[in-house]
């Protein structure tokens, strides 16, 4: 079970595991503001008031896709690394080997694209990276994809690890899992929720990287040796694969900060019943069959994959957001939680995957698929649920993080109190220009549009400017914070009350 104690001592990091953190919580802060601004650039551009040629707008929306999602991962990374290090031992090797390889594949993915003008999408859909009627080389394509084949090894290398260490500590995945309280018996309230949520995702992504690594290891084939011909179809199901577990494995693991913080701020523990472990067996189980549902359009896909993806999104979709999210509303109800910066984010965090997830599964219907999917519905969804669910637990971790440093107090001054609406506001317009362009059938991807769509683009770009207002606030708070030394406790042990006066 999570602890009470604000900032327990097995939190407290030797040197160089503290070091390794900071790199990876600085790295993502200063990345996410660098490809807010990117999209800010690109929204506004859509709008009329920034004139990017195309060539540089198909650019931007390649490092900015790959780099969003990226960058998410790696924080979300080091969530999952943070509290799993505390029930199962972790080598840091292995954590400071995933953050080289994803230093390693992003200066690739940036060199690919501001140097060798690398423009076809973090989709790279076979034959395109290596065909691109003169707009970039066979070498940029090539380069883009060996940075994602470098983040790729560097996150099976941590999973790899984590692996390790929860059957050395549980035997197996299934016991770490809880699955022998499935049917009966009394269910261990000490049984750690962060074990059975990284068990969960490691074994959902490990699938999701190896299919990615198998298409990219043949696109990269196909790259040095033209004459191997790869099917296309094969190749665009491997990486949809990939490219839905990815992002949906930064939401699991963000969501660990969930159950392992928001006791600490509400005093009550959160409670493990069959439910939540029935919830996350359905999502290992569910989770991996879902990505079809990105190809519902294809003509050519087989139509079991199509039924099996639109039955897995209605059936995958939902298990594990209901048991946290109203497990997270009971840990509130009636707590007297401390309304302190960490505790509201872990709440709009909740709001943010719960609102995301609704025109996700939406548009994971056929019916709506076939009208909503080439329309901004879809960039609308999955940015509802990154930017205010999946970095706003982040965001909570750092905050928390800082307040460690600080003397043990969480953050709350007048200058958090204020950037928090603002970044709330402007993610909801921001969201809101997405979603009501999709809804007015605006398509997506199209680097210029006509004076009648762009009403929505306007007031997206608004929208983005407030949030990355709010998010230079952030990042300038939190870097100052994360990298001050760690203050001594008052006192070891004491609880949430003492710990936060």
């Amino acid at each position: 079970m999570a602890s009470l104690v604000l900032y327990p001592d097995d939190e407290r990091l030797p040197r160089a595991a503290g070091i390794t953190l900071n790199f990876y919580l600085v790295t993502a802060l200063v990345l996410f503001l660098a490809m807010m601004a990117l999209g800010l650039g690109m929204r506004s551009s859509q709008a009329g008031w920034l004139g990017l040629p195309p060539d540089w707008f198909y650019r931007f929306l390649s490092l900015h896709g790959a780099g969003m999602v990226g960058t998410a991962s790696l924080v979300t990374t080091a969530i999952m690394w943070f509290f799993l290090r505390k029930y199962v031992q972790l080598h840091l090797w292995a954590f400071v080997a995933n953050y080289v390889l994803f230093i390693i594949g992003l200066w690739c993915i940036v060199l690919s694209v501001m140097a060798g003008s690398y423009a076809g999408l973090w989709t790279i859909l076979y034959p395109l990276p290596v065909h691109s009627q003169g707009m970039w080389s066979r070498e940029a394509g090539a380069i883009f994809m060996l940075g994602y084949l470098g983040i790729g090894m560097g996150q099976l290398l941590f999973y790899l690890d984590a692996a390790a260490g929860i059957i050395a500590r549980y035997g197996n995945f299934s016991r770490a899992l809880g699955l022998q309280w499935l049917f009966g018996g009394e269910i261990d309230q000490a049984h750690p929720k962060a074990v059975v949520a990284s068990t969960g995702v490691l074994i959902a992504n490990t699938l999701g990287l190896l299919a990615g690594t198998v298409a990219l290891v043949m696109s990269l084939a196909n790259a040095v040796y033209p004459s191997i011909e790869l099917d296309p179809l094969l190749i665009k199901n491997l990486i949809y694969w990939f490219g839905h577990m990815y992002p949906n494995a930064t939401i699991y693991m963000g969501c660990i900060a969930v159950y392992e913080l928001l006791p600490r701020y509400t005093g009550k523990p959160f409670v493990m019943g069959r439910p939540f472990l029935w919830a996350w067996l359905a999502t290992v189980l569910y989770v991996v069959l879902v990505f079809p549902h990105h190809l519902l359009m294809d003509f050519a896909q087989p139509r079991w994959l199509s039924v099996m993806g639109q039955l897995a999104s209605w059936v995958g979709g939902f298990p594990v957001f209901v048991v946290t999210a109203y497990g997270a509303l009971v840990n509130i109800h009636r707590s007297g939680i401390r309304w302190n910066m960490p505790a509201r984010l872990l709440v709009l965090s909740m709001f943010g995957w719960m609102a995301g997830i609704v025109p996700a599964i939406l548009d994971g219907t056929i019916a709506v698929n076939m009208v909503m999917h080439n329309t901004q519905w879809v960039p609308g969804h999955f940015h509802f649920y990154m930017l205010l669910g999946v970095l706003s637990m982040a965001l909570a971790f750092m905050f928390h993080l800082v307040g460690q440093r600080h003397g043990q107090v969480p953050p709350d001054s007048g200058g958090d109190r204020g950037s928090l609406p603002v970044y709330l506001l402007g993610g909801l317009v921001f969201l809101f220009g997405f979603l009501g362009g999709g809804r007015t059938s605006v398509p997506r991807r199209m680097a210029q549009h006509i004076d009648a769509w762009t009403l929505t683009d306007r007031i997206g770009s608004i929208g983005a400017m407030l949030v990355v207002l709010a998010m230079l606030y952030f990042v300038v708070r939190l870097v100052i914070g994360l990298l001050r030394p760690v203050a001594q406790a008052a006192g070891d042990g004491d609880g949430l009350a003492d710990a936060a006066r």
